[in-house]
């Protein structure tokens, strides 16, 4: 990281005159399997990337937060640490970093926070499902933890992190948070929830993972693409819990559903062939079926941004989240086992886990689809979208031997046929190792 921290240092200085106490950095990450799946309770697979966001910070009593950012277009603010209030109609950079700050406020019921002057710099490309949001609150939990002096462990900075997305309107279920805090250089990791833990995952030698951005922009803050997601899957869990008899009031993940009838995710499959039909539910549908009216399923039911949805496909997103649950588990194991043909196999699962995300949940894009569709073409054994979807990026498994032909072939065919996608080639189109955690950085 020097090279980084000496030029945000410089800025640093030109903007506050001072220079910083400490330094914050918190990854991106990719995820390898498992998309979609995390809010839903159920284990994902995702490495952190070298790519990362960074905090110059220095404290101080002023009683305020000084946020600036090296690149121009993302705005100066500064806020009282009294008045800290985050605008979820109106998702701008320094919300996002507010969160982090509020979470850990919440957690430590802290009065009253330290003043504080930050620079932040970044090298992950914005809404390109690589996580650069999350990593944003992350840094700006650690920053909060640090000015204040409060220490706090690395899986209660995950937990809290996650949950503090929430003020900005996303769902999300905690993925993003705990890879940036517990990922370790070499190793990616089985992230389980509920209670947070992560398991080292030895990838397979031999091969290598490519990141590829397909250049649309997916902001899940800005559109209700991904809260329609999580309500479709917090229905599908009441629907199939009211079949079984249960009491379906508290349940709200398929994953509890799972652990509460205590059957296998072959069997969860198999429940939902039988109770839920493929076609669209509608409102009245699902009032009349739990016995609710239309007011309850609005108000305890429906996120803030999904009040006008209509239609509801409960049956493709139980499916894709069963199966996508299955096929991490698969992947984990392969990779513990390694077989002589593990490469394959986990090509395999990647392609299989891509046509799900594009059937069932309906979270990819024509230019995704073409992108992946490149890939495989190109040399990789599996190619899939990571990340929330609508756009961003696609993560190939590409045999070590075909490394540099699979780039010149992507290039080409690609990037350098499209003007504006050729112009972000260079940040779009790299190589990925496993990356380590979130760090502190005390400036000597």
């Amino acid at each position: 990281l020097p090279d980084m921290t000496d030029k945000l240092k410089e800025a640093f200085r030109g903007k506050y005159g001072q220079m910083p106490l400490f330094f914050a950095c918190a990854p991106g990450r990719v995820n390898l399997i498992g998309e979609h799946i995390d809010y839903c309770g159920y284990a994902v697979l995702p490495m952190a990337i070298e790519q990362n966001i960074l905090a110059a910070v220095s404290v101080s009593d002023s009683k305020t937060i000084q946020l600036a950012n090296t690149e121009p277009k993302y705005k100066d603010f500064t806020v009282s640490v009294d008045g800290i209030f985050i605008d979820r109609e109106n998702p701008q950079w320094h919300y996002y970093f507010l969160c982090g700050v509020r979470g850990i406020q919440e957690h430590l019921s802290l009065s009253s926070l330290a003043g504080m002057c930050c620079m932040v710099d970044g090298t992950i490309p914005a809404s390109s499902g690589l996580s650069s949001s999350s990593a944003l609150v992350c840094c700006a939990g650690l920053v909060t933890m640090e000015a204040n002096q409060k220490p706090l462990s690395k899986v209660t900075l995950a937990e809290t992190c996650a949950k503090c997305e929430r003020y900005i309107g996303t769902e999300g279920g905690g993925m993003d948070q705990s890879i940036s805090f517990l990922a370790e250089e070499g190793t990616a990791k089985l992230i389980e929830f509920n209670p947070l833990r992560a398991t080292d995952v030895r990838l397979p030698d031999g091969a290598v993972f490519v990141i590829a951005n397909c250049c649309v922009e997916m902001n899940k803050a800005a559109s209700s693409h991904f809260n329609m997601r999580v309500v479709e899957c917090r229905i599908a869990t009441k629907m199939l819990a009211k079949a079984r008899g249960l009491d379906w009031s508290h349940l709200l993940k398929l994953g509890d559903l799972q652990k509460e009838l205590q059957v296998s995710l072959e069997q969860m499959l198999e429940l939902v062939e039988e109770v839920l039909h493929p076609e669209p539910y509608s409102r009245d549908e699902i009032c009349k079926t739990l016995g609710i009216s239309t007011e309850q399923l609005c108000e305890d039911i429906l996120s803030a941004n999904t009040q006008h949805a209509t239609d509801f496909k409960l049956y493709q997103r139980a499916r894709h989240v069963y199966g996508e649950a299955a096929r991490v588990l698969q992947f984990k194991a392969v990779c513990d086992s390694s077989p002589a043909n593990a490469v394959t196999q986990l090509g395999d699962l990647m392609n299989r886990s891509h046509a799900s995300c594009r059937d069932l949940y309906e979270c990819s894009c024509p230019e995704l689809d073409q992108l992946v569709d490149t890939c495989l073409q190109a040399g990789a054994v599996g190619s899939r979208l990571t990340g929330a979807g609508w756009g961003g990026c696609t993560v190939s498994m590409v045999p070590g031997e075909r490394l540099d032909s699979f780039l010149q072939t992507v290039r080409e065919h690609y990037y350098v046929p499209d003007a504006r996608r050729s112009a972000l080639e260079k940040q779009s189109l790299f190589v990925t190792r496993p990356g380590g955690g979130a760090a502190i950085f005390i400036e000597e």
